[in-house]
């Protein structure tokens, strides 16, 4: 028997495809567009925004004798035992290969915000504890764990990371961002984007772009960013993660900027994606986002018009179910209203890829089934490594931390015995389990409670909840203050609770009118305060809160951004001293619950002056962080250079632990450009190096600065390297500079093109 051109996998990848499209009809080559879910639910609460209103009818049985382009979270949809979902996976892929006259498997593809998002799969820290950490080798190894998990049970495609910037931390979604800085979310985002596809897993970027610049900090908002910010702080960190980290896939945005949705944007999702980045893999919808032009966006009539608008922008796989790219989209084609040639582009980029996967492959089997571990103890070593490193000490005046082995403890508040506490909204438990509260955690999660008292075992740990974390009820302040009275230390657990869609503090459709603490968690705190009694305050969120209201008044302040499983552990580590927190702040904590929004990428206008009466400056800046020991810097390099508009300039220092412990300090580098052409953020970061360091001991820290580090769009909307002075400050916070070199470009303007230098090389020895 020959074997058609489009089996060989000897052959390139586009003639195979190309012969493969020349055999199919509008209606095979359609069927590779869409993604089916099956089982979603279609009354009461959902996953996905509006999912009861949009998830649409279809015959399965019917539907897969054309073939299927993608099936839609067959392990994070429902409670199913890992072992048997893999099964169900394998067989459901059987029936799609049989069904069909080509025999072509689908994609199967699943969340992997903090972890896969599945049942008894290890729930890791969330995205903004990666950014906490300031360490993408560790976050590169996450993905590439996270996405072996994937692969061994048969999933194709993670829908991660998240590289929105925050602009606004009264946005719900702020504890699946990497952070406030577009640099920090390139390099983190990047680094697990390389270990996710590592691993063979199609990592997608979302959601691109511009989604956490909606009005208000309400979820799928409309978007008023200009220019420039777009540009310098929107996209940078997109380009990255496909550049550095080779993503083979890209999410379209839910929301409009500036009048056009992002899924029916093709400048965005063409000419940007595609023409100026180079970008060959696929682009799939969020959840819905194609029916939203007809239904929220009002920029479509019909179905087959709104399927018109994102296959002409550049959209090729409709998600998660079928809606507008199956029979309105072929009855559009046959119609002469959308051309085929449309539904040719995306399905060939969708064959390309299916190419890639070996899906086309005679040979072809399911993942091989057997046993399965998603939560091995090699994950949950690396969780608590992650946790750890992710913790930041805010604030220690007095050295109430680390706690004595035999104090006296009460550990109070209503985040503290709770183990759904260090999970955030995409963690399966937090995002899945709310709607089967007969099935277990499937996972073993140690509370902060529990934790501390393993760790100080001859200490005396009373607990009192004193509140929940959003009910107005104040009757557990009396219990609370009375065990915090008879301690000599009391430990404040508090924070958010993770959820969805308004039945959480933080997540997806959880957004806030300001950043006060939930409830009347503010009060206790209050209360426990005016005890006299020193009083630890530990935070386990999802975004910042105001604290300006109790700062010089609390013993310690440890924020935790959803530490994961390992995360009690890792806190009470912290505590007890056993782990010397080294973890920076990935977004700024304002003082004051209405001095936002604001990040610290902010111009001098932007910045407290006798302009306005309201001073925005946090209480604790971007990149800060606290430590049990001591580290002495110094700059060797000369504090003047001069370089070309395309030269380079090296920036060395020695970090030197004077302490007694070791501990780990994270250097950065930020730009100060003092005149350009427009207004500039007074300091970004540029650069950062975590340097682990034995008591006593020093290395040297080399920045290798180029100049392409320095552009910005100008008022034409053109990239460029303006000559000029600049300052490189060698800094600890984005506000605590501990040197500074000035520095001369000179020579002509300059357009970097698109192999222009995006990261800060970084040496130390």
């Amino acid at each position: 028997m020959t074997t058609a051109p489009w089996r060989d996998p000897a052959l390139p990848a586009a003639t195979r495809v190309d012969d493969l499209l020349s055999r199919m009809t509008l209606e095979e080559k359609t069927a590779q567009l869409y993604g089916v879910w099956v089982g979603a639910a279609t009354d009461g609460d959902g996953v996905a925004p509006l999912q009861r209103e949009m998830t649409a009818d279809y015959d399965w049985e019917e539907l897969i004798t054309l073939g299927l382009g993608q099936l839609t979270r067959s392990f994070g949809t429902a409670p199913v035992a890992p072992a048997l979902g893999a099964r169900a996976l394998a067989r459901a892929q059987r029936r799609i290969t049989a069904a069909g006259r080509f025999g072509i498997p689908a994609i199967a593809h699943e969340e992997c915000l903090a972890g896969f998002t599945a049942w008894q799969a290890t729930a890791y820290p969330v995205p903004l504890a990666w950014g906490a950490s300031f360490d993408p080798a560790l976050t590169e190894e996450l993905g590439r764990r996270i996405g072996h998990d994937l692969r061994s049970v048969g999933v194709h495609q993670g829908l991660a990371p998240v590289l929105d910037v925050v602009r606004d931390p009264r946005w719900g979604r702020v504890e699946e961002t990497i952070g406030e800085d577009p640099y920090l979310v390139g390099t983190i985002g990047a680094a697990y984007v390389r270990g996710l596809e590592s691993a063979g897993i199609v990592a997608t970027l979302k959601h691109f772009a511009g989604y956490a610049s909606s009005a208000g900090a309400r979820n799928l908002a409309p978007v008023r960013a200009g220019v420039r910010e777009f540009a310098d702080v929107t996209l940078p960190p997109f380009e990255m993660a496909l550049r550095e980290g080779g993503a083979r896939s890209v999410m379209a945005a839910y929301n409009d900027t500036d009048g056009v949705p992002a899924s029916a944007d093709p400048r965005l999702l063409t000419e940007v994606l595609r023409t100026e980045w180079g970008f060959e893999g696929t682009v799939v919808a969020d959840y819905f986002a194609i029916g939203f032009l007809q239904t929220l966006h009002r920029v479509a009539g019909t179905e087959a018009e709104a399927a018109h608008l994102a296959l002409a922008a550049g959209i090729d796989v409709e998600l998660p179910t079928l809606k507008c790219y199956g029979r309105p989209l072929v009855a559009a084609v046959r119609e002469g209203t959308v051309p085929e040639s449309l539904v040719d582009r995306a399905a060939r980029r969708v064959l390309l890829q299916k190419c890639e996967l070996g899906l086309l492959d005679e040979d072809w089997e399911p993942a091989q089934e057997g046993p399965v571990d998603l939560d091995s103890a090699a994950n949950r070593a690396l969780a608590r490594r992650l946790a750890e490193e992710s913790v930041v000490l805010l604030d220690n005046p007095d050295g109430a931390l680390p706690l004595a082995p035999g104090t006296r403890v009460a550990v109070v508040g209503p985040r503290a015995a709770d183990a759904l506490a260090v999970l955030g909204c995409y963690s399966f438990p937090s995002h899945v389990l709310t709607h089967h509260p007969e099935v277990g955690l499937g996972l073993s999660i140690p509370t902060v409670l529990d934790s501390l008292r393993t760790e100080l075992p001859d200490a005396k740990v009373t607990f009192a909840e004193g509140c929940d974390v959003s009910d107005p009820d104040t009757s557990g302040f009396e219990e609370a203050v009375a065990r915090a009275s008879e301690a000599d230390v009391c430990v404040a657990v508090l924070g958010d609770r993770a959820g969805l869609f308004g039945r959480g503090t933080s997540g997806e459709g959880c957004d806030v009118t300001d950043l006060a603490l939930p409830g009347v968690q503010g009060g206790l705190l209050d209360a426990l305060v005016a005890t006299g009694v020193p009083v630890v305050l530990v935070l386990l969120t999802g975004r910042p809160y105001a604290l300006g209201r109790w700062h010089g008044r609390l013993g310690a302040v440890v924020q935790a951004f959803f530490p994961g499983e390992e995360g009690g552990p890792a806190v009470a580590g912290v505590l007890s001293g056993r782990v010397n927190p080294s973890g920076r702040l990935p977004v700024s904590v304002p003082r004051v619950p209405g001095g936002q929004p604001w990040t610290y990428l902010q111009p001098p206008l932007g910045l407290a002056g006798e302009v306005s009466n309201l001073d925005p400056t946090p209480l604790y800046p971007f990149g800060h962080g606290r430590s049990y020991t001591a580290f002495a810097w110094d700059l060797l390099s000369p504090n003047t250079a001069e370089i070309t508009t395309d030269g380079t300039h090296d920036v060395t220092l020695t970090v030197r632990n004077t302490g007694e412990r070791a501990g780990t300090e994270v250097v950065q580098l930020y730009l100060h450009d003092p005149v350009a052409s427009v207004t500039r953020p007074d300091v970004r970061l540029i650069g950062y190096q975590r340097v682990e360091l034995a008591p006593g001991a020093s290395r040297r820290v080399t920045f290798r600065f180029h100049a392409d580090l320095s552009a910005f769009t100008d008022r034409e909307g053109a990239r460029v390297v303006e000559p000029g002075a600049l300052e490189l400050r060698v800094a600890a916070s984005s506000a605590e500079v501990r040197a500074a070199v000035r520095l001369r470009l000179t020579g002509p303007v300059r357009r970097p093109g698109p192999d222009r230098m995006l990261r800060c090389a970084t040496e130390v020895g």
